[in-house]
């Protein structure tokens, strides 16, 4: 499976379970460790996991196989490693903390109602 494809299964499932401020970050010009970053927050532990939970299945029901995930016992930051699309589910107040977005700015933004539209 390509990586759009990819991106746009990962966006639709967050959407599907009420993620906040989902983000998509081109950063294949800046490091080799990944093509995207997909960032967004979950409101509780419980909701985090649910929304990492549910990229994982809709994923899964297209063979596309989590290589890693870390933080799944804790839920503050999970994180999901697709290959070259990487998915980062915080809690509002850690993805401040840690400031993910801020430090890949120099990343392109990548538009999520391109996505939206290309599903449609």
């Amino acid at each position: 499976m390509d990586s759009e494809t990819i991106i746009k299964l990962v966006i639709e499932a967050l959407h599907e379970k009420k993620a906040q401020d989902v983000k998509a970050i081109d950063i294949s010009e800046l490091t080799t460790i990944a093509e995207y970053f997909i960032v967004c927050s979950g409101t509780s532990t419980t909701h985090i996991k649910t929304l990492a939970d549910h990229v994982e299945d809709k994923l899964g029901e297209r063979n596309a196989r989590c290589l890693r995930r870390e933080g799944y016992n804790s839920a503050r930051w999970i994180l999901m490693d697709y290959g070259d699309i990487v998915v980062h589910i915080f809690l509002e107040e850690d993805r401040e903390f840690y400031g993910l977005e801020r430090l890949w700015q120099d990343g392109r933004p990548v538009p999520l109602d391109e996505i939206q539209e290309a599903k449609a």
